[in-house]
């Protein structure tokens, strides 16, 4: 009984907590799903593809979005309220929450993971918090521009993303710029202002390399590129005309520039206002074809090798996905899953892929080669779904 107590706190002094059974497993197969009704999380295992916690009181999730720490172990779940919240997958409970704005579309975490930003519709600006315990470090306001009304506010904040070097990267949609926020020095931000990048930049991504920072421009045709091995050069604008002098539809839903697929020397992204998927010959951005698809894509991923690309598609097709083959560059495969698939995340080494479908209260699990369904999650309205492998990559 003696060496037991004498054990027992030894265990205690070491670990700083009681040992608890939630952290006697790994989080490398784990990941979360949003039910953006609920504002809720159900925190799930991918290989016993089945749910593991419900994490409740996450407010508004119907734009959520998650970072991970590196050891994967918190999630930092970013609300469209303006809520941010760091929740214990492990343990399957809300460590810390703030509500840090009015309106909040999206975040990232720094390179060395101390660090979260937080991008704000309102009232605008970045804010960075201290990834341990949701501190504010900095508060950087947007341009500020005059709105319909004639009122003064700070432009909206998109797309942002981590870059090599302790930065982040940030659009803003209504000032037409993009910003590099050094912050290798907490106590002191240093930003980089690109002015003039292109008419209403809507979302962003950075390549895996971590090198370029593209905005996609809802206002014109074309994207903005900005070099971040040399960001002391101004952006410019790449595949200008690829929708010039043509009619456009209907968008329903703004593509999501994260969700494009870089497939070898190849980019796969979604053509804003067409029922095609661009063909992009990376290096020099050079537009070299264009596939046909179902209808206007929302999300275009690559599987982890980048022989196959997943779409899915805005309202009203979005009951349907496609899978491209990216050798042929022919649509290989049209899966009908229901209404509402909203979201996919492929499994880290590409085996699986998981698709949120709204509409049917469930996540549908596919195998990529056979491209068949081989498992149903119950969810409440899921959306976005987060596997904890993102924990090791740049922008994600």
């Amino acid at each position: 009984m003696r060496l037991a107590f004498i054990l027992t706190a030894g265990l205690l002094l070491f670990c700083g907590q009681p040992v608890a059974d939630c952290l006697t497993r790994g989080t490398g197969d784990m990941g979360i799903i949003v039910e953006r009704a609920a504002g809720s999380l159900k925190v799930v295992d991918t290989t016993a593809h089945k749910a593991l916690f419900q994490v409740k009181g996450l407010g508004d999730l119907s734009h959520a979005s998650a970072v991970y720490s590196r050891d994967g172990r918190y999630a930092y779940i970013f609300g469209r309220d303006g809520g941010l919240t760091k929740v214990d997958i492990l343990c399957g409970k809300i460590v810390n929450r703030v509500v840090q704005g009015g309106n909040s579309i999206g975040g990232a975490i720094s390179q060395n993971g101390e660090l979260i930003a937080v991008s704000n519709y309102e009232p605008g600006g970045v804010k960075i918090f201290a990834a341990q315990d949701l501190s504010l470090i900095a508060d950087i306001p947007a341009t500020e521009i005059t709105d319909r009304e004639g009122k003064r506010k700070g432009s909206k904040t998109v797309g942002l993303v981590d870059a090599p070097g302790q930065r982040f990267a940030v659009s803003l949609y209504d000032s037409g710029e993009a910003w590099v926020i050094d912050m290798k020095n907490p106590a002191a931000p240093k930003i980089q202002r690109h002015t003039g990048i292109g008419t209403l930049p809507y979302d962003a991504l950075i390549t895996p390399d971590g090198r370029y920072y593209i905005s996609g421009l809802f206002g014109q045709d074309g994207l903005s590129l900005l070099d971040l091995w040399h960001p002391e050069n101004s952006p410019r604008l790449i595949l200008q005309g690829y929708g010039r002098g043509e009619q456009k539809l209907p968008v329903y839903k703004m593509p999501h520039l994260e969700g494009w697929a870089m497939a070898g020397d190849r980019a796969f992204l979604p053509a804003v206002g067409h029922h095609e998927v661009l063909v992009v010959r990376q290096g020099d951005w050079v537009e070299t074809g264009r596939i046909k698809v179902h209808g206007q894509p929302v999300f275009v991923m690559a599987r982890p090798d980048g022989r196959q690309v997943w779409v899915n598609f805005a309202f009203p097709d979005n009951d349907t996905i496609q899978i491209i083959d990216t050798e042929t560059l022919a649509v290989v495969k049209t899966l009908k899953t229901g209404k509402g698939a909203l979201h996919m995340e492929f499994s880290p080494r590409g085996e699986e892929i998981w698709i949120s479908v709204r509409d049917e209260d469930e996540v549908q699990v596919y195998d990529t080669d056979s491209m068949e369904l081989t498992h149903r999650l119950p969810v409440d309205k899921p959306s976005g779904i987060f596997f904890t492998s993102r924990a090791h990559k740049t922008g994600l």
